[in-house]
C-alpha cells in the first residue's frame, strides 16, 4: 500500500461530468489501494475571468486582495470534486492550502513555498479518506492567502508528495510527453520515460507538459513522477501496462533508463523577442552596466551574442527574452543610453526558439551540426545558438517554427518507432 499524489488540471475538472471522471480515476486507486490525495486546478476558464474581474475593480489592485479572489476557483473544484466521492461512497474532505498548512513567502501572486506540514494530510489518509488539496496556494507570513503563479497546481501536487512521502501522477489532456508536440509532427512518439534533466529543459524550452519549478522539486527530492491523460477511461486495460512502465510517460533518474537516445526531443517556444544594442563601446564593465539593471527589473535574458567591430572599439549585443517583457526591456535600456553610450536598440517580435534535448548527448559528437545542416537543408537561417551540456538551442524566423521541428524530429531519426 503506497502513497499517491493525483493532480488533475483545469480541462480535466472543466465541468461537472468531467469532476466525475476524475473521481472514477481516484476510485481505481482507492480501490488498488493506495493512501491518496488528490491536487486540483480551478475548472478550465475560471482563473482568467477571476483575474478579468480584478483588472475591471482597478486596473492598479492590492495583490494581497488579488490572490484572495483568484484562489477562489480551485476552492469550488476541491469542494465539488470531494461531494462527488461522497456520494460515490468514497470518505473524502477538501482542503484549502492554508488549512494544511502549505506556507509560502510572502510574494503574493508569485509566492514560492517555504514548509509544508503534512502530518494532518497523513493521518487522515492512513484513516482511508481521501484529500482533494486546492493547487496553486498556501498561506504567507502575513497570515493572507498567497498563489503560486500560472501552472502552480503542478508544483504544489509535487511539493505535497515530497512533504507525504508520496509518488505523484500529474493528470493532463494528453497521455504523456512526446518527441515533439504531436499537433505539429504526426510522427511524434510518446516517450516512457524521459530524465529528469531532460524534462526540465523541454518545460523551460517551451514544452507545456510540466511547469518548470515542479520538475525541478521533483528533481531534487526524488518524487517519483508520472505525466498521464484524464480523458483515457479509468477502467481502461492500458492503464496497467504489463512491462510495468504505466500507462504515460514516467520522469526519472537517468539511471533508471536502459535505453538513453541521443536526443529524446524537440521542443520550441514562439513566445521569443530579440533585442539588438548597436555600437556599444568595447570596454569591461559594459555588460554589467545592461545586464544589471535588466535583471533588477525581473527580465530573464536567454541567448546573447556579441559582435566586436573590426577596430575593437564598438561592439553590437543582442540578446532574447520573453516577449511579453519586450516593452519592459526597451525603456530600461533607454534609460541607460546616456550611461552606456550606444548608438541605437533594434528589436523583433516574430522569432522562435527551436531545440533539440537528449542526455545522450553528453557522450555523442556531431549533434549541433546535424542541426545546423538540417536547418541550412530547408533554407532557414540561424540568428543566435545557445547550447547546454544537455540541449542545442537556435532562435530562427517564427515562420519557419513547424518546418524547422518536422525537419529535425526526422534528422535525429524521432519518428522511428
Amino acid at each position: 500500500m503506497g502513497r499517491l499524489v493525483m493532480k488533475f488540471g483545469g480541462t480535466s475538472v472543466a465541468d461537472i461530468d468531467r469532476i466525475r471522471n476524475v473521481a472514477r480515476h481516484v476510485e481505481r486507486e482507492v480501490k488498488a489501494g493506495n493512501h491518496v490525495a488528490v491536487v486540483v486546478s480551478a475548472m478550465a476558464g475560471t482563473t482568467n475571468q477571476l483575474v478579468e474581474w480584478c483588472r475591471q475593480a482597478a486596473a492598479i489592485h492590492d495583490a494581497r486582495e488579488y490572490d484572495a479572489v483568484v484562489s477562489t476557483g480551485e476552492q469550488i473544484t476541491a469542494g465539488l470534486l470531494a461531494i462527488v466521492l461522497q456520494d460515490m461512497g468514497i470518505p473524502a474532505r477538501s482542503w484549502a492550502g492554508w488549512q494544511i498548512p502549505i506556507e509560502t513567502d510572502g510574494v503574493h501572486g508569485a509566492a514560492r513555498m517555504t514548509r509544508i506540514n503534512g502530518a494532518e494530510i497523513v493521518k487522515r489518509m492512513e484513516q482511508g479518506q481521501v484529500a482533494v488539496i486546492t493547487g496553486f496556494q498556501g498561506i504567507g507570513p502575513d497570515k493572507r492567502i498567497s498563489t503560486l503563479g500560472r501552472g502552480g497546481s503542478d508544483t504544489s501536487a509535487v511539493a505535497i508528495a515530497a512533504a507525504l512521502d508520496a509518488a505523484c501522477d500529474i493528470y493532463t489532456d494528453v497521455d504523456g510527453v512526446y518527441t515533439a508536440d504531436p499537433r505539429i509532427v504526426t510522427g511524434a512518439q510518446k516517450l516512457d520515460r524521459i530524465a529528469y534533466e531532460e524534462m526540465l529543459e523541454q518545460a523551460s524550452l517551451g514544452a507545456k507538459v510540466l511547469q518548470t519549478r515542479s520538475v525541478e522539486l521533483a528533481m531534487v527530492y526524488k518524487v517519483p513522477l508520472q505525466v498521464r491523460s484524464s480523458f483515457e477511461a479509468p477502467d481502461s486495460p492500458h492503464q496497467n501496462k504489463p512491462d510495468g512502465t504505466g500507462p504515460g510517460t514516467i520522469v526519472c533518474d537517468e539511471d533508471k533508463i536502459v535505453e538513453q537516445h541521443v536526443v529524446s526531443g524537440i521542443a520550441y517556444s514562439r513566445d521569443e523577442a530579440k533585442v539588438s544594442i548597436r555600437r556599444v563601446k568595447d570596454q569591461p564593465g559594459v555588460s554589467a552596466a545592461i545586464f544589471g539593471p535588466l535583471a533588477e527589473n525581473e527580465i530573464n535574458v536567454d541567448m546573447i551574442v556579441q559582435n566586436v567591430s573590426p577596430d575593437g572599439a564598438f561592439t553590437d549585443i543582442t540578446f532574447t527574452l520573453a516577449r511579453k517583457d519586450l516593452r519592459k526591456a526597451i525603456e530600461v535600456i533607454n534609460g541607460l543610453k546616456e550611461k552606456v553610450g550606444f548608438q541605437d536598440v533594434v528589436h523583433a517580435a516574430d522569432v522562435a526558439k527551436v531545440s533539440v534535448v537528449g542526455i545522450g548527448m553528453r557522450s555523442h559528437a556531431g549533434v549541433a551540426a546535424r542541426m545546423f545542416k538540417s536547418l541550412a537543408d530547408k533554407g532557414i537561417n540561424i540568428q543566435a545558438i545557445t547550447t547546454s551540456e544537455i540541449k542545442v538551442s537556435v532562435l530562427i524566423d517564427e515562420a519557419y517554427t513547424e518546418l524547422a521541428v518536422r525537419a529535425l524530429h526526422q534528422a535525429y531519426g524521432l519518428d522511428k518507432k
